[in-house]
């Protein structure tokens, strides 16, 4: 594509010189106006935004300079040479001082002005590729955090308000956008995933990073924004931004069709490349980021307990889902408060689900109890992988479980499952071991602020998964991984502001942010104020930032 040039002189020979002469097309460039004064110029670059203006200094009405002078005000993104008849330093000074890349006196050397306008413009897109670069950097950056954040949207494990001081910059779009979710889920109580049980736990974290990794890629093709997480071990939850920026309560219709289409593409992309059969839950809706949480647990609660889905591989969700009974959907809000209590370590809190459990297949009725086996399935195979994901198994007792369970056992001995599971959870000294795995993780974490730390990495470092971390982490210190990481860099960076002569670039990198543009826009978030202005209102009298001095 050709970039766009200007020509204004008021004397229109040579105008029409620099338009013949001038070997546009090598140079990869096309004249899409001229203009005789500033005032003609200033409305063809508003309309053309052309990319190099060619620009005479004295002119009527507007002249090259004043003009020059407008563009800069503007910030308008365009390079300019200026060309004069007058011989004047007092011109060449003003020139520079608004940042023009060359001054040609007149009569015009038209090779010479050809090899400026070529070095002019090599110069111009070399800075727009590293720009780009730049973006792509800063985008994955803030995609990763998203990501992160969305994770704890989505667990429920973060307040989210549209002042939240972790949202910065492009991170905002989170809270005011409204998002299609989909939750892809592996069958893992199936017959076909037998072989699955039996993977090492390394195995099966280097097949959770295969199915991201076709999902994700499968979901750039749609070129919308987007973020593919992982919710649990066989889990992913895939969330598009509605189409066009969509902000919340946009009267645009869902588009069931649309939704279904690119997760069947999904279920295709997953099967023919990691050779897997997956099943999608889709929620009907469009929803904000605070329903993200409410919708995600309604598609998961749907998928478990669709218990007569055949081989239909797509579902959409609700909280009132045809087929699910008042029986079914109290059974799941068990296992909930069953699973919260056996990560609390509440025996109390278990004993009583237990209980309840009992109670609420007292009061099955007659034309429920068919489905009563299929539904404590469920039930059993839903306490086994959160348990799992939690780290409150070990894996002989994994493994023992899964077997007893591939069985064909009646409602008693299912029931006697869902109580061995929970006598397995509260079997460890939950609160005493997390204690102190949370504090060996802090260390860890207090270490590593000067590097892209991730949920995952630190989860390793004390042997917890992700998502077990992540509750811990929030149950123990009263905020999420990413913003006790985030609060840790900012607090370290503003002592480094005030103590120490070291730039704010070296200081971005210090606290582990590799561009300074983001560091500053998540600076400004947390304080208040821009890195300079920090550093400049708090240092001595007479004192000079380093900024300053390079100046």
């Amino acid at each position: 594509m050709n970039g766009k040039v200007i020509i204004v002189d008021d004397e229109p020979h040579i105008s029409r010189n620099l338009e013949k002469v001038i070997p546009w097309d090598m140079l990869g460039l096309e004249v899409v106006g001229t203009a005789r004064n500033g005032v003609e110029a200033h409305e063809l670059i508003q309309a053309e935004s052309p990319d190099l203006l060619l620009c005479d200094i004295r002119m009527p009405v507007m002249d090259g300079l004043e003009l020059v002078k407008r563009i800069r005000a503007e910030e308008l993104d365009v390079d300019i040479i200026m060309l004069s008849g007058y011989q004047d330093f007092a011109y060449t000074r003003m020139a520079i001082q608004y940042g023009v890349k060359d001054y040609m006196l007149k009569p015009i050397p038209y090779d010479e002005l050809t090899g400026v306008i070529a070095r002019v413009m090599n110069e111009r897109r070399q800075k727009r590729l590293q720009r780009k670069e730049e973006e792509r950097k800063l985008g994955r950056m803030i995609g990763l955090a998203g990501e992160k954040m969305l994770y704890d949207i989505l667990m429920d494990y973060t307040d989210l308000s549209s002042d939240h001081w972790l949202l910065n910059g492009d991170e905002s779009r989170i809270s005011d956008r409204t998002y299609a979710l989909a939750l892809f889920n592996y069958d893992v109580g199936a017959e076909a995933a037998k072989d699955w049980r039996e993977w090492s736990d390394k195995e099966r974290k280097l097949w959770n990073f295969a199915i991201c990794n076709v999902l994700r890629e499968s979901m750039e093709q749609l070129g919308q924004a987007h973020a593919v997480i992982q919710t649990r071990d066989g889990e992913w939850c895939v969330l598009i931004e509605q189409a066009g920026g969509g902000q919340t309560g946009s009267s645009v219709p869902f588009d069931r069709e649309a939704v279904q289409c690119w997760a069947q593409d999904l279920l295709d992309q997953v099967k023919k490349h990691v050779k897997l059969k997956l099943e999608a839950g889709i929620y009907p809706n469009y929803v904000s980021a605070v329903e993200l949480a409410d919708a995600y647990k309604t598609v998961q609660r749907g998928m478990q307990l669709a218990t007569e889905c055949g081989d239909e591989p797509i579902r959409f969700h609700t909280q009132d889902t045809p087929g699910q009974s008042g029986a079914e959907q109290a059974m799941w809000g068990i296992a909930e408060r069953l699973v919260s209590g056996l990560k609390r370590g509440d025996g109390v809190a278990v004993d009583a689900e237990l209980r309840e459990v009992s109670a609420q297949l007292q009061r099955i009725d007659e034309a429920a109890y068919g489905r009563l086996r299929p539904m404590l399935h469920f039930f059993a195979l839903h306490v086994l992988r959160e348990m799992k994901e939690t780290g409150l198994l070990r894996r002989e007792q994994e493994d023992q479980l899964w077997r007893k369970l591939d069985k064909l056992y009646g409602v008693k001995d299912l029931i006697a499952m869902i109580r061995q599971l929970s006598d397995a959870g509260l079997e460890r000294d939950t609160r005493k071991q997390s204690e102190r795995s949370m504090l060996e993780a802090k260390v860890y974490m207090d270490r590593n602020l000067f590097r892209d730390l991730s949920v995952e990495e630190a989860a390793t470092q004390v042997g917890l998964s992700a998502s077990y971390f992540s509750l811990l982490f929030k149950q123990t210190f009263g905020c999420t991984f990413i913003e006790y990481v985030t609060r840790q860099r900012m607090d370290k960076a503003k002592v480094l502001l005030v103590e120490t002569p070291k730039s704010v670039a070296q200081i971005a990198k210090e606290v582990g942010y590799s561009e300074r543009r983001y560091f500053t826009k998540v600076f400004m978030k947390y304080t208040g104020e821009n890195p300079t202005d920090y550093r400049n209102s708090r240092m001595p009298a007479g004192a000079l930032s380093v900024e300053a001095e390079q100046e």
